[in-house]
C-alpha cells in the first residue's frame, strides 16, 4: 500500500467512498442527496491550501484524507474534515499504517500539526487515541440550528 497526493481527476471516486463509506453504521449519515454530497466535497476540496491523500492498494483508492494545510500563529498544520478507509479495509491496521504514511508526506512539508474533530461516542474516537492524538479538553464546538 502507499499514498500519494490526489487532484480532482479522483473527485467522483472520493464522493462514492464518504457516501458508502458515512452513509453504513455506525455513522449512519444521509448522503443520498447527491447534489449535497457534491457541493460539500468541493467546499473542502476547491479551496487555498486543499490537501488530499489517497490511499492506494495496487491502482484501488483504498482510503482518503482530505484537509488542508492552515497557517497558525504556532506554525502550519494539516487540518484533517474528512479520513475514511472502505469498509473492506477497516479493522485491519491499515488506518494506523495510513496515518503513517500521512505524518511521513507532511514532514517533508515542514508540517509536524494535525488537527481534527470526531465525536466521542464513535469509533474514529479511539482510533485517535490509540494514534496518540491529544484531546483539546478546552475547545467547545457550537450549532445552532434555526
Amino acid at each position: 500500500m502507499y499514498i500519494k497526493e490526489i487532484d480532482q481527476t479522483f473527485f467522483e471516486e472520493i464522493k462514492r467512498m464518504l457516501g458508502e463509506v458515512f452513509g453504513a453504521p455506525p455513522w449512519n449519515e444521509d448522503w443520498s442527496d447527491e447534489k449535497q454530497l457534491d457541493n460539500y466535497l468541493r467546499d473542502l476540496t476547491e479551496v487555498r491550501g486543499s490537501l488530499v491523500y489517497g490511499l492506494f492498494d495496487g491502482d484501488l483508492l483504498a482510503g482518503v484524507s482530505v484537509g488542508k494545510i492552515k497557517h497558525w500563529c504556532g506554525g502550519t498544520e494539516y487540518f484533517i474534515e474528512e479520513l475514511c478507509l472502505r469498509a473492506e479495509y477497516q479493522g485491519r491496521g491499515v488506518g494506523k499504517e495510513f496515518f503513517s504514511l500521512i505524518e511521513a508526506e507532511l514532514k517533508k512539508r515542514g508540517i509536524n500539526t494535525v488537527f481534527l474533530m470526531t465525536d466521542r461516542n464513535m469509533p474514529a474516537y479511539g482510533f485517535y487515541k490509540k494514534l496518540g492524538f491529544d484531546e483539546l479538553t478546552e475547545l467547545a464546538s457550537f450549532f445552532k440550528t434555526f
